[in-house]
């Protein structure tokens, strides 16, 4: 092990739908920092959940103004994880590299960690923590999708930030990093975190279990559940949500060329 006061700091920030936030979601970031501080290189000081905004324009996607009051009361217990709602208050959808990078103006306290500054891999002075990308194997994987992701975004992401990705028994996040040129080139920068517990909640599972009636107790927060049920989400109208809709980023980048 490493002078524990030589520890490199690090905040996780988690993009995504959180339709709803689940117990899966939190054991995301439980999992990875354990992860990085059992290596002895890192202290994890704080984890922050970023909601995606309407704009996204994904299938099911109900209001922000739900999916960030739900992962406020999933996270209001914890002694490191926040709610960030900068990227779903925004009129468009905004590319997960802008998120990273968001910045306000000088002498303004930054709204992704409030005390503290959060700057890139590649320029971080010493005594500054890292941001790092937490996600999933499926993230990884859309990668590859077309007009999903910008390279140049990917690379950003990967080559100054960082990701730390937990992975499933069972898939291949090692294939798809060997399959990308861009993350193998960077793959010192991707930590793979195994989830020896397996864990299959999902959002999408959480949805259809409540479009049928069904318990959803202990695969979410209590919170979140009683907040589900006041304001009776999810049901076969919402799951219909944007419905035949072009996600916003395939919108986008068919109308500007990925550049290869």
């Amino acid at each position: 092990m490493e002078d524990p006061d030589n520890r490199t700091e690090v905040v996780l920030l988690a993009c995504g739908s959180f339709n709803p936030i689940t117990n899966m979601h939190l054991r995301l970031f439980e999992l990875a920092r354990d992860h990085l501080q059992e290596t002895g290189k890192y202290k994890v000081v704080k984890g922050i959940v970023s909601p995606v905004g309407d704009a996204y324009l994904k299938k099911s996607l109900i209001s922000a103004r739900h999916r960030v009051a739900m992962a406020r009361l999933a996270t209001e217990n914890s002694d490191w994880l926040e709610v960030d709602d900068w990227e779903s208050s925004q009129a468009e959808w905004q590319e997960t590299i802008k998120v990273l990078r968001y910045r306000p103006g000088p002498g303004i306290p930054p709204p992704l960690l409030q005390e503290s500054h959060v700057v890139a891999v590649s320029s971080t002075p010493s005594g500054l923590p890292q941001l790092k990308m937490l996600c999933g194997t499926d993230t990884l994987e859309s990668f590859a999708v077309p007009n999903l992701w910008k390279p140049e975004d990917i690379q950003e992401i990967i080559s100054n930030h960082g990701m730390v990705c937990v992975t499933r028994l069972g898939n291949e996040a090692q294939k798809f990093i060997y399959e990308s040129d861009t993350l193998w080139k960077h793959k010192e920068n991707i930590d793979l975190v195994e989830e020896w517990i397996t864990n299959d909640i999902s959002a999408t599972k959480i949805r259809r279990a409540l479009r049928r009636g069904q318990s959803i107790r202990y695969l979410v927060p209590d919170s979140v559940q009683s907040y589900i049920k006041q304001h009776n989400l999810y049901t076969a109208e919402t799951e219909d949500q944007n419905a035949g809709v072009v996600l916003a980023p395939l919108q986008r980048y068919a109308r500007e060329p990925v550049k290869n």
